[in-house]
């Protein structure tokens, strides 16, 4: 069973800082995009920063400069530092993962349970 399990949401004052780690477990040849997510209370998910296999990036416009997301592929495990934390920043954080489990012929879009950032003004 593949599964992708996150770590690292907190409470943290604003202009904090953060670091999100997401780890997919199991039996993987590969993975290929990765990404995070977040939904606030009342909002529709978004998509916060993703990353591809070739390790080029993009990312929300509102976390441009503040937020880096990047990947160690010999860990399976992509992070997300967050800097110059603001009260609207506060979500529930997902992260996204494209994998390959080893014998599998077809790609498994997983999600990770969610974690929660909370940042006081």
């Amino acid at each position: 069973q593949v599964q992708l399990v996150e770590s690292g949401g907190d409470l943290v004052q604003a202009g904090g800082s953060l670091r999100l780690s997401c780890a997919a477990s199991g039996s993987i040849f590969s993975i290929n995009a990765m990404g995070w997510f977040r939904q606030a209370p009342g909002k529709q998910r978004e998509l916060v920063a993703g990353i591809t296999s070739g390790d080029r990036t993009h990312y929300l416009d509102s976390v441009k400069g503040r937020f880096t997301i990047s990947r160690d592929n010999a860990k399976n495990t992509v992070y997300l530092q967050m800097n110059s934390l603001k009260p609207e920043d506060t979500a529930v954080y997902y992260c996204n993962a494209e994998v390959l489990p080893k014998g599998s012929l077809g790609i498994v879009v997983l999600w990770g349970q969610g974690t929660l950032v909370t940042v006081s003004s």
